[in-house]
């Protein structure tokens, strides 16, 4: 993960991996036949920790006073890190690699499907009302939009206002009734 964010995908080779690692090439072809093979267990493998991580810290959520723009918070800084670096990489380049995007298509659907669950939880959202699984995956794909703002410069500020903004529209969508 490291190596994709510091080096990108053209940096990112295995023997580069293997160097940083401390292990041997054939130690790493052993387990890990391609480069896009490597690469994408280490993205689900941080993707896995990552989720883990984000239901233990949003119990802290719980007792927040503006719990909804509390989680919008909590989910963009979830995506303006390290990790979402590391996967922009891999999905451009997956995007003109047919193999590589074997790879990364299914990868992305799993981990989607558990953002999706983990906000779900946070928002305690009722899916089963109208728009609210609209709204849940609008959250998710806003955040994923400010982290690839921030992606060049710091888009802090900006990102707040947008923030607090869609968290109110969010809020009367999951809290009105029928």
């Amino acid at each position: 993960m490291e190596c994709l964010v510091e080096l990108g995908w053209a940096g990112t080779t295995t023997v580069v991996v293997a160097e940083r690692a401390g292990v041997s090439r054939g130690a790493q072809l052993h387990h890990f036949r391609t480069r896009g093979e490597l690469v994408a267990a280490a993205v689900e493998y941080v993707g896995a920790q990552r989720a883990g991580d984000m239901l233990t810290r949003a119990e802290q959520l719980r007792e927040t006073a503006d719990r909804t723009t509390a989680v919008v918070e909590f989910i963009t800084d979830f995506f303006v890190g390290n990790q979402f670096a590391a996967a922009l990489e891999l999905w451009v380049a997956a995007r003109t690699d047919p193999e590589l995007k074997q790879l990364v298509v299914p990868l992305e659907a799993r981990l989607g499907r558990e953002c999706h669950r983990i906000a779900v939880t946070l928002l305690d959202a009722d899916e089963r009302r109208p728009g609210v699984r609209e709204a849940v995956q609008a959250t998710l794909d806003l955040a994923r939009g400010l982290a690839l703002a921030n992606q060049l410069t710091d888009d802090g500020p900006r990102r707040r206002r947008i923030i607090r903004q869609w968290s109110r529209m969010l809020e009367t969508t999951l809290r009105t009734e029928e």
